[in-house]
C-alpha cells in the first residue's frame, strides 16, 4: 500500500481548516515541522494529517490548546494509563456544563425581556430599561 503525502493546501482541505491554521499549529508546536521539497514546499504525511484532524476535532469540542498539547503527548504514549486523559476530559465537561447553565440563565432573561416588550416607543421599551438597570 502506497503512503500518501499531502501539500499544505490538500491537508487544509482534508482537515477543514485554513493553511494559516496549519502554519500556526506548526509554529506553536502542535504539529511537528514537516519535510520540504527541493522547492521548499511543505509535504505532510498521513500521520501528520491524522494529528491535524485530532487537533481540529479537539478544538471543535472546545478543548484549549494547552489541553490538546497534553492530550497529544498522551496519545504519543499509547501504553500509558488514560487516567490523566480522563481528568482533562472531565474538567472540560464540567466547564462546558457550567457555561451551559449560564447560557440557559441568559436565555431565560432574554426571553423575559422580549416577552415584556410592548413594541411601542423606545422611551417605554422594557428591553432598554432592563439593560440599563444592571443592579
Amino acid at each position: 500500500m502506497a503512503v500518501r503525502d499531502f501539500s499544505i493546501g490538500e491537508l487544509a482541505q482534508r482537515a477543514g481548516c485554513t493553511v494559516q491554521i496549519i502554519r500556526h499549529y506548526e509554529k506553536i508546536g502542535l504539529l511537528p515541522e514537516t519535510r520540504r521539497t527541493s522547492g521548499n514546499r511543505r509535504i505532510y504525511s498521513e500521520d501528520q494529517a491524522s494529528r491535524l484532524v485530532f487537533i481540529r476535532h479537539s478544538r471543535e469540542l472546545g478543548f484549549s490548546l494547552d489541553d490538546i498539547r497534553q492530550l497529544l503527548s498522551f496519545s504519543d504514549q499509547p501504553d500509558q494509563s488514560c487516567e490523566q486523559v480522563d481528568t482533562i476530559a472531565r474538567e472540560h465537561l464540567a466547564d462546558v456544563q457550567e457555561r451551559l447553565t449560564r447560557l440557559r440563565s441568559m436565555e431565560r432573561e432574554l426571553k423575559r425581556m422580549v416577552h415584556e416588550c410592548g413594541g411601542g416607543k423606545v422611551a417605554e421599551c422594557r428591553i432598554i430599561e432592563v439593560l440599563a438597570d444592571h443592579s
